[in-house]
């Protein structure tokens, strides 16, 4: 097994699930031994699994690959923590964000720390932590010899926070030369939740980049403009682009109204199954968030 030879199958991996403390011993005895490609299999194969499934928890095998020797490894150990919001892991995706050699990993890491960015912003987390996190990722934002990837990264990821020079951040990445960097501008402006950027990201909705306007349909989304509901169902019904579709059909669910919910049925009878099963989904976010409303105005009839 460790020449990465014999066959090594998905379900065997289920037995490294909630290791005991001699087990993960023994694992980190002979992961170093097994090759490198078996390794990196094995390490996506597990973020696969937990994706998949809730049931399972390799956090311990992910946090001692966080110092594996291989880039690809360690990037993909970060992915698989992506709901550890044990605060020593943000020292630790902090210190891989600064000092890691490999960009994959400082963009994996740099992503990462974007949801303690938004546990500090819900209070969940203390100030201290918070703020070490900000500004691990301010520092990143304005260093001129990180790399351009890294930093739109960084911008993603603090766009969560409340701080004042935020908005700032993001309309300097909106008009950053590089497209990619104005790209994640727009994400980050429907991360942001603030309502300042609406008008610029319906008029993206509208970009010749694919990738745009799949940035511009998520934030609509995340916004909740109803002024856009009109562009958007262009967008599910005519966008060359079935991703840019399915994030349409996304943001409709978000946004709901009677029209939204038109195009979702009618979605929901397409012969294409993607476009179905998004349909099908936002219909459900969109049940959801009107059940909850009607119990909010319930309980306020009630005197509650």
């Amino acid at each position: 097994m460790k020449d990465g030879q014999t066959p090594l199958s998905i379900s065997s991996l289920y037995h490294l699930s909630d290791l005991t403390r001699a087990e993960i011993q023994l694992f980190q005895e002979v992961w170093p031994l097994i090759d490198l490609r078996r390794r990196q299999w094995i390490i996506q194969s597990l973020v696969d699994i937990a994706e998949a499934s809730f049931e399972v928890n390799f956090n311990s095998i992910f946090r001692f690959c966080l110092n594996d020797e291989d880039e690809v490894v360690r990037s993909r150990a970060i992915e698989g923590l992506w709901e550890d919001e044990d605060l020593a892991l943000a020292a630790l995706l902090v210190r891989l964000l600064r000092d890691d050699p490999s960009e994959s990993v400082r963009v994996a890491a740099a992503t990462s720390l974007g949801r303690f960015v938004l546990l500090g912003e819900l209070g969940k987390i203390e100030a201290a932590p918070t703020m070490m996190v900000e500004n691990a990722l301010l520092g990143t934002i304005h260093d001129p010899h990180e790399t351009l990837e890294v930093r739109r990264r960084a911008v993603e990821a603090i766009a969560y926070s409340g701080q004042a020079q935020v908005r700032d951040i993001i309309e300097m990445a909106y008009y950053d030369d590089e497209e990619k960097m104005r790209i994640s501008a727009v994400f980050a402006m429907g991360r942001s939740a603030d309502p300042v950027w609406r008008e610029l990201v319906v008029g993206e909705l509208e970009s010749p980049n694919p990738e745009m306007r799949y940035e511009a349909a998520r934030a609509c989304g995340e916004l909740e403009i109803s002024d856009a509901l009109s562009t958007l169902i262009d967008l599910v019904e005519t966008d060359p682009d079935p991703e840019v579709q399915e994030m349409a059909i996304w943001a409709l669910g978000r946004i709901g109204g009677k029209e939204a919910r038109r195009v979702l049925e009618a979605c929901c009878e397409s012969e294409n199954e993607a476009l179905r099963q998004a349909a099908e989904e936002a219909l459900d976010e969109l049940d959801f968030l009107s059940g909850h409303l009607d119990f909010l105005l319930f309980e306020s009839d009630e005197g509650f």
